[in-house]
């Protein structure tokens, strides 16, 4: 049977033109190399190599089998570099978990980076946070981007390793032809009458967020409608139907909307790389510590 062994063999004779040589190449002795060659010659049943006086040298059969030799060869170690960077990355397709807003914009560019240091294939999960960390928990994806209430957190007691990204303040997304777009800070205290679009989640930190910030004005919000669709709640915002938490990544101003802070407190978003503590592959350490540099940009 044809060996990779033998193919070492015949280049190598190829190149020193040697059997001592090639042999010394190898790290080889001459009796080794001779039953390699001897071998290959009996599989392919042609002669591959003359002695002259001068050594050895490729005959024109053997100057054809070098070709192909060659090519198999590259192939050869391509398969061991990518069963290397395989090994190296600790999994071969790597699941992420990922919100829209900050995924669209922080995960492509790490994905780039993060294959052109590992032979991994990646596989994107569309979900909200709370999905996410139901996903990582029964180990259906190795990796999430999730948000938070950076000042009362959800997610820190589900035991999942938390990589923190980025912090930004809530705001009132509201439409840029409002009466009240023309101020610099929105009171709540006059929001009372305002529809709102909610997270589809209670729990989520946008929805914790105008809970709190109507409780402090005294009333309970009017729901519009729940979603999480980025495009469904700038539509609704635009058309003057009501208004939403949201931060500044979320936001898409050429929709004819716009930010306005509040005086009320709305607090920050959180957004960290979560992951399973026990299960983590290289190469999620790897992510996570390419999208800590793409954060800080």
């Amino acid at each position: 049977m044809l060996t990779i062994q033998q193919l070492r063999v015949l280049t190598a004779v190829a190149d020193h033109g040697s059997l001592a040589r090639a042999a010394e190449a190898l790290n080889y002795g001459t009796p080794t190399m001779t039953h390699h060659l001897n071998a290959l010659e009996r599989e392919l049943e042609v002669q591959l190599v003359e002695r002259t006086p001068r050594g050895v040298r490729l005959t024109e059969m053997g100057n054809v089998v070098l070709q192909e030799a060659h090519g198999i060869l590259g192939r050869a170690q391509h398969l061991h570099k990518s069963v290397a960077q395989l090994k190296d990355a600790g999994v071969a397709t790597l699941r992420i978990g990922t919100f829209a807003s900050s995924g669209s914009r922080l995960l492509p560019s790490a994905i780039r980076q993060l294959q052109s240091q590992f032979q991994v294939q990646v596989e994107v999960i569309e979900a909200e946070p709370t999905t996410v960390v139901s996903m990582l928990q029964r180990q259906e994806i190795h990796a999430g981007l999730i948000y938070d209430f950076a000042d009362d957190p959800s997610f820190s007691a589900t035991g999942l390793q938390l990589t923190h990204l980025q912090r930004e303040p809530y705001q009132v997304l509201i439409a840029k032809n409002h009466p009240l777009a023309q101020r610099s800070q929105l009171d709540f205290t006059q929001l009372r009458d305002v529809s709102w679009i909610c997270a589809r989640h209670e729990d989520e930190s946008p929805g914790r967020a105008l809970q709190r910030a109507c409780r402090g004005a005294g009333f309970i919000p009017k729901e519009l409608i729940r979603t999480d669709d980025l495009l469904m709640i700038h539509g609704l915002v635009a058309a003057g139907l009501g208004m939403a938490v949201i931060t500044e990544s979320a936001t898409v101003p050429q929709l004819e909307v716009t930010l306005r802070p509040a005086i009320q407190p709305l607090g920050e978003r959180l957004v960290a790389l979560a992951s399973h503590p026990e299960h983590t592959p290289p190469a999620v350490h790897e992510l996570a510590r390419i999208l800590t540099q793409l954060s800080a940009r």
